[in-house]
């Protein structure tokens, strides 16, 4: 399958607005269908919990990182970040037909506070294992919001909510949906305001985040322990410790 790189009008609207929706096929048909299944063990394994408990599922699971090192998403990355890239981070987030919980309005770089010494160059790609849609509560962000530092955060009740807690005062109206097929992705910058919906549909919306940093940035080992990262592309240059491929 060849793949399409970014071109320089999509990574100037990227650096503007915080966000890129990719409305391409990321992978292949086989690749695709083998993350899927990747996915539907690790979930039945844990009986269809929270999707918190699929945080970092590549520490688990090492063939997840066929997917996350793969030249696919490193050539979407570069463009974004430049050539030395770490891995920081994956993530299945799945919400189950009906009952799936909103995810309140955040910013990813909020939560990582204190364990980086900069955020300015984290890219999340949000690759859709099942068609993510308005109607079943596809993520959503506030254009050029990743350039405002740090939000105020008010506690919100957790039996409604994926976080326990939001930003507060959001104009839901600015909001851009993410509307994706089955195979295609987005790209997000850390401190981008997004979030997502509750799902009432009565399809599931399933999606694998793949987190990279440009190399330059420091991961303080002090404030992650047992935390892993991988040297994905290109070299370190902050100085940090890298897991061995």
């Amino acid at each position: 399958m060849q793949h399409a790189a970014l071109a320089k009008g999509e990574v100037d609207f990227y650096h503007e607005n915080g966000y890129l929706v990719h409305n391409k096929q990321l992978f292949g048909p086989e690749m695709m269908t083998e993350l899927s299944n990747i996915f539907e063990e690790q979930w039945a394994l844990l009986g269809k919990g929270l999707n918190s408990e699929l945080d970092t599922p590549h520490f688990r699971d090492a063939r997840l990182l066929k997917f996350l090192l793969s030249k696919e998403v490193l050539d979407l990355v570069e463009p974004i970040i430049g050539p030395n890239i770490g891995l920081w981070s994956s993530h299945f987030i799945c919400k189950e037909p009906v009952t799936g919980r909103q995810t309140p309005w955040h910013e990813d770089s909020a939560y990582w506070s204190g364990r980086m010494d900069r955020f300015d160059q984290i890219v999340t790609v949000w690759l859709a294992i099942d068609r993510s849609w308005k109607e079943n509560g596809c993520m959503r962000v506030i254009p050029g919001t990743h350039n405002n530092g740090f939000s105020e955060y008010e506690e919100v009740d957790a039996k409604d909510n994926i976080f326990t807690t939001k930003i507060k005062h959001i104009d839901d109206s600015k909001a851009v949906y993410f509307e994706l097929e089955r195979g295609e992705c987005s790209l997000h910058d850390s401190r981008i305001i997004h979030g997502a919906a509750p799902n009432k549909s009565s399809h599931r919306r399933c999606g694998y985040t793949m987190r990279y940093f440009s190399t330059e940035a420091k991961v303080i080992p002090e404030k992650n322990a047992r935390h892993q990262i991988w040297l994905a592309r290109g070299m370190d240059v902050a100085g940090n410790t890298y897991v061995s491929v």
